[in-house]
This record gives structure tokens, sequence and C-alpha cells, in this order.
């Protein structure tokens, strides 16, 4: 079993930036890929950001590449999203999903595989 809890989201004008962290239970982190996803209001979730059980391998929608970056520390059992020059179309609840993985080689892009979600963290963007 696995328990996520995001933070770190909040309000932000265009352009600006903030840091989404997502804490783990549990002592087997470094058996399990991350993701993040984002729903805005009216919207299916899409996914945004994966990353490797090393973090070694790393995965952006096309949305959010070059803008944003997901890391993790495996001491801490966090993985982060790093968002920079935020626009108002990121406005969403921001989740973090973990999924069981085989190889540090490896990242999930479909919400469908994770086997874990956390609560989810509101972000929102003003133009």
């Amino acid at each position: 079993q696995v328990q996520l809890v995001e933070s770190g989201g909040g309000l932000v004008q265009a352009g600006g930036s903030l840091r989404l962290s997502c804490g783990a239970s549990g002592r087997t982190f470094t058996r399990y890929a991350m993701g993040w996803f984002r729903q805005a209001p009216g919207k299916e979730r899409e996914f945004v950001a994966a990353i490797g059980r090393s973090g070694s391998i790393t995965g952006y929608s096309y949305s959010v590449k070059g803008r944003f970056t997901i890391s993790r520390d495996n001491v801490k059992n966090t993985v982060y999203l790093q968002m920079n020059i935020l626009k108002p179309e990121d406005t969403a609840v921001y989740y973090c999903a973990a999924k069981w993985s085989p190889s540090d080689n490896l990242y999930y892009v479909v919400g469908k595989e994770y086997n874990y979600w956390g609560q989810g963290t509101q972000v929102t963007v003003s133009s």
C-alpha cells in the first residue's frame, strides 16, 4: 500500500512558477514509477509528466514540455513537479500517482495503469 500526499498548489499569475511536491509513504518508493496528471473543470484527466524508478528517464506531455520538470528524491520518498512559465490553461487539480514498475527504464503515460493516487492539489493561474 502506498499513500500519496500532494502539496504546493496555489494561485499564481501567468508567467509565474510553482513547485508541487508529492510525498509517499512506505519503504518501497523505489519500486514505483511516478506520474503527474491534471484535471480541469469539465475536462478529462490528462497526463502531464512521468518519471522512472531511479529518475533517469522522464516523459512530458506536449503542452508542458520545456516548461515543467519532474524529478524525484528517493531518500525523501518525494516526487516534484517544477512548473515554470505558467499559463491560464494550466489551471487544474494536479494529482500524483504511483505505479509499480519492473524496470528503471520505464515510465507510464496512461492513468489507468497507475495503482495509487493522491488527493490532488489545486493550481490556479490568473491572466
